[in-house]
Parts: structure tokens; sequence; C-alpha cells
């Protein structure tokens, strides 16, 4: 067994403690924790103090964090609502953002900004949803028609990069052919284990089980949460696909079974909240910060050039398609809604590594993307809620009715906590 020791861990764990607490000491700097974390990864790696290292502590600890982060994520995920107009207007959103994305990749790759075109367009396509939900929250308009456009844009997004990603930029080495049928496979395998662990739930003694475990120490529910995601993730793994597609899979399966219509576990969720937000997802963000490159960022004039060139590009691909709202919001809206789902980090912090993994981007075009994912998560956000604020509140789509309307979250907190 390897030595293992706790001395970065430690200091990890202290800087994500540290982080939101003095956000909370200092309520007027409107800065998402995420981003503090990160930040200050950076100051304690060895890009600057080098007091800590990323050692085998904690890659384990935050390669876990990564997969509850998806967890949640895909959690977010209410399929029920993605229909109708919303589906229509997210589907060729998000279509538009591919078309834009290939067409800004190639741009890139043709001025020898980056080796591969179709990588940084797939990166350029995800929204960081945790950050654009709380926003809309904020606003009041998280379950107007509005905000749940902008929302069902963003998971849209984040479903299309996540699998995209899987598809074709994978660290095994198998053909896009091979891998397509490994995906039609892994997916359809999802589909029998969602059915046979949905049909299983409606069981009334295993129902009755469930309930009487679920709040001593078996914490029976989380237990499942935690088979179903680590058996999804070594599934992914099994198909040569990502396994960061597991992760966020085991989420969206899990919103399907796990509906709790009776309100029998309120506070499941909560739980599984306190194990990513409260332990592991900030050890990834720290680590991510430990990990940052900051010496091929400042390597040379054209790397730093990049970044304001990477954080154009994330808002023309996902800002621009925002114009298709303009049939059922204000202007003010449209434009804080390009903003929203131009903000982006979890995803091109976990891609950018895949892509440094496989050799698809170079260390500095990966810290080049993840310094444009901060500037993107400090300044959109900002400037959206700026456009929002003074517009007048706008009834939720569950109160207006209509064959496009949307229904009322499914269970409690279905708004979204997540940070991708």
């Amino acid at each position: 067994m390897p030595e293992i020791s706790f001395s970065g861990l430690v200091i990890v764990a202290a800087v994500a403690f540290a982080a939101p607490l003095m956000l909370g000491l200092f309520p007027r700097v409107r800065l998402p924790a995420v981003v503090l974390e990160i930040v200050l990864g950076i100051v304690i790696g060895p890009s600057v103090l080098g007091w800590v290292e990323p050692d085998l502590a904690i890659r384990v600890l935050a390669l876990l964090g990564l997969a509850f982060l998806l967890l949640l994520a895909g959690l977010e995920v209410d399929l029920e609502r993605l229909r109708g107009r919303l589906l229509r207007l997210a589907g060729s959103g998000f279509a538009a953002s591919i078309v834009l994305a290939a067409a800004i990749g190639a741009a890139l790759q043709a001025t020898g900004q980056v080796r591969s075109a179709g990588f940084v367009g797939i990166v350029l396509l995800a929204t960081s949803l945790g950050l654009v939900v709380p926003v809309l929250k904020d606003a009041g308009l998280v379950e107007s028609e509005f905000g749940q456009l902008v929302v069902a844009g963003g998971t849209v997004a984040d479903f299309g990069a996540v699998i995209l990603l899987s598809l074709f930029y994978s660290r095994e080495s198998t053909g896009t052919g091979t891998r397509v049928v490994l995906l039609g496979a892994f997916v359809l395998l999802l589909t029998v284990i969602g059915f046979v662990v949905g049909r299983a739930g409606r069981s009334m003694r295993l129902s009755a089980v469930l309930l009487r475990l679920q709040d001593t120490t078996a914490q029976i529910r989380v237990r499942g949460a935690v088979v179903l995601l680590v058996g999804f993730v070594a599934l992914a793994e099994r198909f040569g696909l990502e396994t960061i597609l597991g992760a966020f899979m085991a989420g969206v399966i899990l919103r399907l079974v796990d509906r709790d219509a009776m309100m029998t576990h309120p506070n499941f969720r909560v739980k599984l909240e306190g194990i990513g937000y409260g332990f592991l997802i900030p050890v990834f963000f720290v680590s991510s910060g430990v990990s940052f490159d900051g010496g091929a960022l400042f390597s040379s004039a054209s790397t730093i050039l990049r970044v304001p060139l990477f954080l154009a590009a994330l808002l023309v691909v996902r800002g621009l398609p925002a114009l298709a709202y303009r049939g059922v919001a204000s202007s003010r809206r449209v434009a804080a809604a390009g903003l929203l789902q131009a903000t982006s980090l979890p995803f091109i912090v976990a891609a950018t590594q895949i892509g440094m993994d496989i050799g698809t981007i170079t260390q500095a075009t990966g810290a080049a993307f993840v310094a444009a994912g901060l500037l993107s998560v400090l300044i959109f956000p900002i400037v959206a809620v700026t456009l929002l604020k003074g517009e007048p509140a706008e009834a939720s789509p569950a109160r207006t009715g209509g064959s496009d309307a949307v229904g009322e979250p499914s269970g409690p907190g279905a708004a979204g906590r997540s940070t991708t």
C-alpha cells in the first residue's frame, strides 16, 4: 500500500472551509464560492506559494468530488420539463451553439491558437447550471417561463456537452464508430437498470424497509445513491466512455426513479448535498486550483491573449443563441439569458484535464481556458443580475397554463443547487 500523507489535504480542507466563510463575512462581495476556492487553490499550489502538491490523497478525493458534482448536476435535469416550446427553443439554441462552436473552433485551429477544433468546440458548449439557477432564483424568475427556458437551455447544453465529450474525446483509444455503439449499449443498459430500480422502488415491502432505515445509521438511501454513482462510473469506464458521463447519468436516473411524491424522504437530497458540497466537491475545486499551471499561462503573451479570446468565444457560442428567446422575453432578459448561458467553469475544468491527458490541448491552452471560465463566472452573472433588476414579475408556467406550460418541481429543492 502506498504511503499517504494528509498534510496537503489539511491545507486543502482549510481552504475549502475558509472560502465560503470569508464570503459570508463580506456579503456585499457577490462572488461564487467556487471561484474563490479555485483562486485560493492556485495561491497555495506550486504556481504561487508551493504549500500543496496534488498528491494521491488529494487526487482521489478530488475525483470523487467531480463524480459527486456531476451526480448533483444530473439530479437537476428534469426531463418532464423538457417538452413543448421549451424543448424546441432549447434544442434549436443548442443546435445553433454547435454550429457556432464548430466555426470558432475551426478559426482558432486555422490561426494556430489550438490543436483540435472539435475539442475546443465541445469545451465551449456547456453552461454552469449551478451558478445560473441561483441568479434566476434571486431575481424571482426561476419558475417563470423565461427562467425555465434558460434552465432548459443550460440542461440541454450540459447533457449534450458531456455526451459529445465522451463520444469523441475519450481517454480510450477506440474509434468513434465503436464508441457510438458502446454509447448506445451503455444508454440501453442504464435504461434497463433505471426501469428495474424504479419498479423495485414501488414494492410496498421494500419501500417500508427503506423508510425505516433512511434516517438511522444505515442511511440506506444515501448508500443506494452512492452505489448507483460508483456503479455507473464503473460501467462507463468498462464501456470505454468518460467516467463523467456515468456520474452525470447516475444523477439523471436517480431523479427519474426517486420522485418522492408523498414526501416520505424530503432530506434525501440535502444529505447528498451535504456529502458533496460539504466535503468532496470543494476538494475538487481547490485541487483544480492547485493543479493550475500558472507558469504555462504566463509563459508567453500569446497564451495570455487567449484568455479574453476564449471568454469572447464562450459568449458567442452560448450567448448568441439566446436571441431565439426574443419572442417570449424582453430585450434585457434575452441579453441576461445569453450571459447566463455563457457562464461556464466546472465542465471546462473537467474537460481541459481530459484534453491535456490525451494530448488534445497543451497545458497553456488548458490554463487559458480555465482562466476564461473563471472570468465568465465573475463577470457574466453580475451583469445579468444588473439587467434583470427592475424587470416586472412573471407568473410561473404552472399558473399560466397552456399546452406548453410546465409543471412545478417534482421534489423539494428541484430548482437546482449544483455547481455545473
